[in-house]
């Protein structure tokens, strides 16, 4: 299973203005599996992201994390996917999901989008909902907050902790994934919290 190369590739809007917002995490969990390997992402123009490549174990993993808004990661993630011969099953798609608790992670192969206008994106330009994704928890916005609005802001100080937790478990996670395949890593990492 780890012979072939995979993309991982982590969603966010642009870092300059939205770094650390909870639309954000998915990008940070791809730049922490950076920052543990000592690689630096790059930008590249051609595919529209920042890139790395590195080793997990015996496999060859770009990192990707693209420089458009969240609403248009698909163009992104369709280049990058394409330019290193990734197919669908072998991308590794992290992002935000309202669904979750702050801090949980959750892993899965397709399904729906659950609104998320990143993966709304990617499926369109992919036409294959077929790719992992390894979902983490921001939760739901309070009262009659717009969704839209919620995601935008930066995590509370009592969340920020189990937050980065959650960043740290994604990386192992995606280490796992591409190690060990699907049912092994979630039975190793649902429920945590």
């Amino acid at each position: 299973m780890s012979e072939q190369r995979w993309l991982v590739v982590g969603l966010g809007n642009p870092e300059e203005t939205y770094g650390a917002t909870r639309h954000n995490v998915g990008a940070d969990a791809v730049r922490g599996i950076a920052a543990r390997e000592q690689v630096a992402l790059s930008r590249n123009k051609r595919v529209r992201c920042e890139l790395a490549e590195i080793r997990l174990g015996a496999a060859r993993v770009v990192l990707a994390v693209p420089s458009s808004y969240m609403n248009t990661s698909g163009g992104p993630v369709q280049a990058a996917a394409a330019w290193y011969k990734v197919a669908v099953e072998q991308l590794i798609v992290c992002h935000d999901d309202l669904d979750l608790p702050v801090g949980e992670l959750r892993l899965k192969r397709g399904g729906g989008h659950g609104g998320h206008k990143g993966l709304v994106d990617i499926d369109r330009a992919l036409g294959a909902r077929d790719y992992l994704r390894v979902r983490l928890g921001i939760g739901r916005p309070p009262g009659r907050m717009p969704a839209k609005d919620y995601v935008l802001r930066r995590f509370a100080p009592a969340e920020r902790e189990q937050v980065d937790v959650a960043i740290s478990e994604a990386g192992d996670a995606i280490a796992s994934l591409v190690a060990e395949g699907l049912e092994p890593t979630q039975n190793r990492y649902h429920g945590r919290t």
